[in-house]
């Protein structure tokens, strides 16, 4: 199998995950072959993910090595700005998996501050133990717990801090649960942040990604119906700030700045 098939087929089978990482994958698979059949290749693996998209737009114009380098700037940029969120303290409740939010409370760790975090198994596929296992590396203390016991973590929680997938006007776009979490959250006074980098702004609908069943139930019954949707909206109104390289932002003074950029 060749570089661009293996890549193509680990951003598929989601053993790629988290957009900034899709991203960084698809534009070493467009370095191998570079042209519009990958782009389009590329981009079909993925629909929810508007950052895969610009990401390629922009390399085709100025080229994989600048994209990249632009991408890890912006990523330094939103670690830098995420830090200032994390006090002493603090308990930090995530969601599935973000290399943005993972990078920020390593460096809040780095930095010497004294935090917990909460995070979810996030099912079917169970993403929330990679963020587990990362920052346990770094010796954050962090407790993983069923996707059904997020109610009380919430409660317990100081802040909600989680990624996104896509952005949009009104809402953002993230892990299945994110919406759930988001309205607790904002019910018990916990404040949601969503790190992003600003290109997964979509100005055009983005489609929620429906995977497999069989990734729910492998055997079930039949006449039973089974969804895996693997997304779901976050209305602005649940989010306190987007974190991205333009800065800690409401969502509508984000849009105004992102439009512009």
């Amino acid at each position: 199998m060749d570089k661009f098939t293996k890549i193509c087929n680990d951003i598929k089978n989601i053993k790629i995950q988290g957009a900034e990482d899709i991203a960084k994958a698809a534009l070493i698979a467009y370095s191998v072959k570079p042209n519009k059949l990958s782009i389009r290749k590329l981009i079909s693996l993925r629909p929810t993910e508007p950052m895969l998209v610009n990401a390629l737009n922009y390399a085709k114009k100025n080229g994989v090595k600048k994209t990249l380098e632009l991408i890890k700037n912006n990523e330094a940029k939103i670690t830098k700005l995420g830090l200032k969120l994390i006090k002493n303290n603090y308990i930090v409740f995530t969601h599935c998996h973000s290399s943005t939010v993972v990078n920020i409370l390593k460096h809040a760790k780095k930095k010497g501050k004294k935090f917990q975090v909460y995070n979810t198994e996030t099912r079917p596929l169970y993403q929330g133990r990679k963020t587990a296992i990362e920052l346990a590396k770094v010796k954050i203390k962090v407790t993983t717990i069923l996707d059904d016991a997020a109610h009380d973590a919430i409660k317990k929680s100081n802040l909600m801090l989680i990624g996104a997938d896509a952005i949009l006007k009104d809402a953002i776009i993230n892990k299945i649960g994110s919406g759930l979490f988001a309205e607790l959250a904002y019910y018990h006074n916990v404040p949601v942040y969503v790190a992003s980098n600003s290109w997964k702004f979509s100005n055009k609908p983005v489609k929620i990604e429906e995977r497999n069943f069989k990734e729910v139930w492998k055997n079930a019954p039949r006449n039973i119906k089974i969804r895996d949707p693997s997304f779901e909206i976050v209305k602005n109104k649940y989010i306190k700030a987007i974190i991205s390289e333009l800065g800690i932002l409401k969502p509508n003074i984000f849009i105004k700045k992102v439009k512009v950029k």
